[in-house]
């Protein structure tokens, strides 16, 4: 038997540092004081202020009012759902089932279709007109509704106030400072992954460096919408927060561009790689200008009737150094600005948020299907604790609908309330039965909160299960005014909320959530309809914007196990962003010789043709690429300056379409 975490140094309370003594200290003193003000307003089921307390309890300021004010506005919204549909058919079970069901369904799909917080909001107004509604089905007295929906909600705001009195009073990490330390680490990463993709060799690791810068520059926009409720300077400067990391994103997009040119310049010159090596380390300097920069430029830029590759490979280098210094310029402005300095950086839409319609109409009628199954058997049984058990299915399954992975996320959650009904059990009527005073709970209260905030900390591997533990204790401890200590009532409903995460669980087990595989190509789907409209003269989104969303997609599999189904969808993003990237620069590219404008109208006709909803159209690819082929042949002996260009422009458009050979045909 291990018994190295007994030892005096790797017990939690010795082992904690500063940083997390602050956290659960903030967290312990919330939840209890919470407690406590709902105990005073004489509130008939006070836990439900310290499970608020606990909820809201997150490590930043800004995710703590971001989150504080989704719980307000979705517990008002739910709270005013349960007065509607339990006012109108309480006397109707079937109905009041029905209208329950759809409700929690609606909120499911509107949850899976946005981020942040207005998914909890809405997520919290799904299940907290459950804890509402199916709590009040016994009672004769209408009024009686107004009151049971009054106390919840001011359980809710006293949990609410008191975790953001003690986030005053033992404030945590400044979430501008984390950002700006995020964007600088982001920064300098990027020269990095430059240093991968630049290369001759083509190393293995490149596909998963690729996901990961992707997946942090969409963690940064996360914490930037923290720090926007943090701090009133980072609500002044959000524009240029997102237009950095709208350049961030581009510089991706520009290294993949470059990397695919250099897969299909197998002789480019050994003076290119030397160069470039140069150039990064040139960046990389504090001082770095773009003085120095064209200077190195200058060496490896052929002349106007040069090498077509080498000067258009040039052109995108030379665009990627300027990009990167813009973005480090930006990122000094925003560290040297005070609250009142506006800037106004290029017009830039929000990074895009696209949503799964698909998974999100399937997860909206497996809520609405097991609420049915759930209330049926309620309804034919006539259970006492039928009210607990669909309370937590339905947490249960609008909570956990739009998880990477919601089944073993349910299967967590079971396992931490098999655990609570045994630790409630000892602790309530093992102690509690002998407390007549609630500050002698608090005291055996407070040590135990402190003690369960540090495992979650320290425990990295555990962290989901201690945050549950602390979170659903509340309601298990049951902590009532006046107390109940009824062993039947105790043991039946512990009974009826396992079985109602059971539930849960064969829901998803039964109408299971799309598989990785079928998502990947829900996404290469909408992504070849967001290319083709990229294609009209017209086009619905702009090339910022049809850029994120591609980048939110590959996102959305980046934790995927599914390795197949990862790789294509980063496959087919990629190559239809870096020819989105070409079609709006031949869009823009406006030459003087009619037969070169013909072309470029040529070349922008093929890909309408090789490209469906469906996919790759072979024939018409293997057309395409051999048409561009011989508009580069004829181009390449003149030495017109235009003429060069677009040569450079359609050789980069012919080796981003050469990936798509390897694609299944439509």
């Amino acid at each position: 038997m291990n018994l190295q975490w007994l030892a005096w140094h790797n017990l939690p309370w010795i082992k904690a540092t500063g940083g997390e003594w602050r956290y659960a200290l903030r967290n312990a003193v919330a939840m209890c004081l919470a407690l406590t003000l709902a105990y005073v307003l004489q509130l008939d089921q006070p836990y439900w202020a310290m499970t608020s307390a606990a909820v809201v309890s997150f490590p930043t300021v800004g995710g703590a009012i971001g989150k504080s004010l989704g719980r307000i506005a979705g517990s008002l919204l739910g709270a005013s759902a349960a007065l509607l549909i339990t006012g109108h058919t309480l006397n109707e079970p079937w109905l009041f089932a029905f209208f329950m069901a759809g409700w929690l369904a609606l909120c499911t799909w509107v949850a899976n279709h946005y981020q942040n917080n207005v998914a909890y909001a809405f997520s919290l107004a799904g299940y907290t007109a459950a804890i509402i509604a199916f709590s009040s089905v016994n009672i004769t007295d209408v009024t009686a509704l107004w009151t049971i929906t009054q106390a919840r909600v001011c359980e809710v705001i006293a949990g609410i106030l008191c975790a953001g009195l003690m986030m005053m009073v033992l404030p945590s990490t400044s979430d501008g400072s984390t950002l700006m330390r995020s964007l600088r680490q982001m920064h300098m990463r990027l020269l990095e992954h430059a240093a991968l993709l630049l290369q001759p060799e083509n190393a293995d690791n490149i596909r998963s460096a690729h996901e990961s810068v992707i997946s942090q520059i969409l963690t940064a926009n996360l914490l930037r919408i923290q720090a926007f409720w943090s701090h009133y300077r980072f609500r002044r400067q959000n524009n240029v927060l997102n237009y950095v990391l709208h350049q961030q994103l581009r510089l991706t997009s520009v290294l993949s561009s470059l990397r695919r040119m250099l897969l299909n310049w197998p002789d480019a010159p050994p003076a290119l790689f030397q160069a470039m090596q140069q150039l990064l380390a040139e960046l990389n300097q504090p001082q770095c200008d773009k003085y120095r920069l064209a200077q190195i430029l200058r060496d490896i830029t052929p002349a106007a009737d040069g090498d077509f590759r080498q000067r258009a490979f040039v052109q995108r280098l030379r665009y990627f150094c300027w990009v990167w210094l813009n973005v480090a310029r930006w990122i000094r402005l925003i560290e040297r600005a005070d609250a009142d300095t506006r800037f106004q950086p290029p017009a830039v839409p929000a990074l895009a948020r696209t949503s799964d319609s698909a998974e999100a109409g399937w997860s909206a009628l497996r809520t609405f299907c097991v609420i049915m199954l759930g209330c049926a058997f309620w309804i034919g049984t006539q259970w006492d604790a039928g009210a607990a058990a669909l309370t937590l299915t339905a947490i249960a399954c609008v909570l956990y609908s739009s998880a990477p992975s919601p089944g073993s996320s349910v299967s967590l959650l079971l396992k931490t309330l098999l655990w609570l009904s045994l630790f409630s059990f000892v602790l309530q009527y093992g102690l509690m039965v002998q407390i007549s005073a609630l500050w002698q709970f608090l005291l055996l209260l407070f040590p135990l909160l402190l003690t369960l905030q540090l495992f979650k900390l320290q425990q990295k591997q555990r962290a989901a299960l201690w945050g549950q533990f602390v979170v659903f204790m509340g309601s298990f401890i049951a902590v009532t005014n006046p107390p109940d200590w009824d062993f039947a009532s105790f043991l039946n409903d512990n009974l009826a909320k396992v079985c109602g995460v059971l539930l849960a669980w064969l829901a998803f087990q039964v109408l299971k959530p799309s598989s990785d595989a079928r998502r990947s190509r829900r996404h290469i789907r909408a992504l070849r309809y967001a290319f083709l409209d990229q294609l009209r003269s017209q086009p619905r989104l702009s090339e910022s914007r049809f850029e994120s969303q591609i980048y939110h997609a590959v996102s959305q599999l980046s934790h995927s196990r599914d390795e197949q189904a990862r790789v294509w969808l980063l496959r087919w993003g990629v190559v239809l962003l870096n020819c989105s990237h070409i079609v709006w620069q031949l869009r823009d590219w406006q030459p003087q010789a009619s037969a070169l404008a013909q072309m470029r109208d040529r070349s922008l006709q093929s890909l309408q043709k090789i490209m469906s909803l469906r996919g790759v159209r072979h024939s018409e690819l293997q057309t395409a690429l051999d048409e561009l082929e011989t508009m580069i042949a004829q181009l390449q002996p003149s030495p017109a300056p235009e003429v060069n260009t677009l040569a450079g422009i359609l050789w980069r458009l012919r080796c981003s379409l050469a990936q798509l050979q390897q694609a299944l045909p439509a």
